[in-house]
C-alpha cells in the first residue's frame, strides 16, 4: 500500500546557514536525510520524495461561487509548515509508521502518514 509521509516543521526554527554553528546543525540534518533517503531507496519502498520551498512561496487556490480566489501563503494557520514529503510503498500501516518515525524531521517537527486512496478506473 502506498503512504504519503508529510513532513511538518517550524520554518522559523530552521538552521541559519550564515552562522557557523547553525551551518553545522544544517549539515548534520542534511546528512541524516540523505542517509534515510538512500536506505529507503535501496529497500525499494521509496516511490518519490521532495523538499518544498518556503511557505512564503505558497499560494492557496479556492473556487467559490464559480469565482477563483487566490491567497498568498498556506491554507491553514499553524506553527509548523509542510516542508516536504516521502511517497513510500509499505506492506501496511505499521511499516509506514516505523519509517515515519525514522525521518529526521520527526525529531523536531511532525510526520503525518496518510494512505493513498486508489480509484478503480476500469
Amino acid at each position: 500500500m502506498e503512504y504519503l509521509m508529510l513532513i511538518y516543521a517550524d520554518e522559523s526554527k530552521a538552521p541559519n546557514c550564515e552562522d557557523e554553528s547553525e551551518k553545522k546543525r544544517f549539515d548534520t540534518i542534511l546528512s541524516e536525510y540523505m542517509a534515510f533517503t538512500e536506505e529507503v531507496r535501496e529497500k525499494g519502498v521509496m516511490l518519490g520524495a521532495n523538499p518544498l520551498e518556503s511557505v512564503s512561496t505558497a499560494t492557496t487556490v479556492r473556487v467559490r461561487n464559480e469565482k477563483i480566489e487566490t491567497t498568498d501563503g498556506p491554507f491553514a494557520e499553524t506553527k509548523e509548515q509542510l516542508a516536504g514529503y516521502y511517497l513510500m510503498d509499505c506492506k501496511d500501516l505499521d511499516e509506514a509508521l516505523e519509517y515515519a518515525a525514522r525521518i529526521p524531521g520527526a525529531k523536531y517537527g511532525s510526520i503525518e502518514v496518510r494512505p493513498i486512496k486508489k480509484f478503480d478506473t476500469d
